[in-house]
This record gives structure tokens, C-alpha cells and sequence, in this order.
């Protein structure tokens, strides 16, 4: 039976949404994966552009208010900011609550090579947390 997994973040735009492409990329079959926000905006571009860059694509991902979901069981409840999980709903069952601490590369201003080196850093941060989630798991 596949495990089923929400990641949260603030606006569903970057981390969760990168993290929800590579969970699925590298955990295969094994999860059901959703991501969603507290205040939901949309996919960021350089999110987008910097997943195309290792293989997966998440051009087809659309920001989820974190409400959908609520009344939903869930394996695992991962909150890759702060704020996500001071105000993470408490979800039916027995979740394992997980949180990664991710800076969100959509804060950073300037040129987009700038944005995308941080995008770049924190993409390979969530990839790393993804495969360490994955031999536990």
C-alpha cells in the first residue's frame, strides 16, 4: 500500500513544490504525494526551470490551498518552513510529523543568475532531505 505524504509550505510556489517532484520522482510508485501552502500563490518560474535542470518536471504542479486537504489521512505531514509547521493543521490519524527548515529562494532579489544559484542550492538541499527521507522510509 503506498504510503500517502503532504508537504507544506507558505505559498506552495518553491519548496513544496520541489520536493513534491522529487519525492515522486525518487520514490516511484511507493507514495502518494500532494503539496500545498498556507497561503498559496503559484509555481514559481525559476522552481520550474531549476527541476528541469535534473530530470523532473514540475511544469504541470498548480498551488493548493493546505484547506483542501484537511479531513485527509496522511503517512507523513513534512513542513519545509517555519511558518508552515507553527500553523500546520492537525491532520486525522496518526501522521509523523517531519520539518525541514528550507530558506525560501523566492525571497531572494536581483538578476535571475543570482536567483537561480539559490534556487540551484536550495533544490539540491530538498534533494538531499528527499533521499534521506527515502532510506527510512
Amino acid at each position: 500500500m503506498k504510503k500517502k505524504i503532504l508537504i507544506l509550505c507558505t505559498g506552495n510556489s518553491c519548496r513544496s513544490q520541489m520536493a513534491e517532484g522529487f519525492l515522486r520522482y525518487l520514490g516511484g510508485d511507493k507514495f502518494e504525494v500532494f503539496s500545498a501552502g498556507t497561503k498559496p500563490t503559484q509555481v514559481n518560474p525559476l522552481a520550474i526551470k531549476v527541476m528541469a535542470e535534473m530530470g523532473v518536471d514540475i511544469s504541470s504542479h498548480r498551488s493548493k490551498y493546505v484547506k483542501k486537504f484537511i479531513g485527509q489521512k496522511f503517512d507523513y505531514v513534512v513542513t519545509v518552513c517555519d511558518n508552515a509547521k507553527q500553523i500546520c493543521p492537525i491532520f486525522p490519524g496518526n501522521s509523523q510529523k517531519i520539518h525541514w527548515d528550507v530558506d525560501d529562494p523566492a525571497e531572494i532579489e536581483g538578476a535571475e543568475e543570482k536567483k537561480l544559484i539559490i534556487f540551484r542550492k536550495v533544490r539540491d538541499q530538498i534533494k538531499e532531505y528527499i533521499l534521506q527521507f527515502l532510506k527510512k522510509t
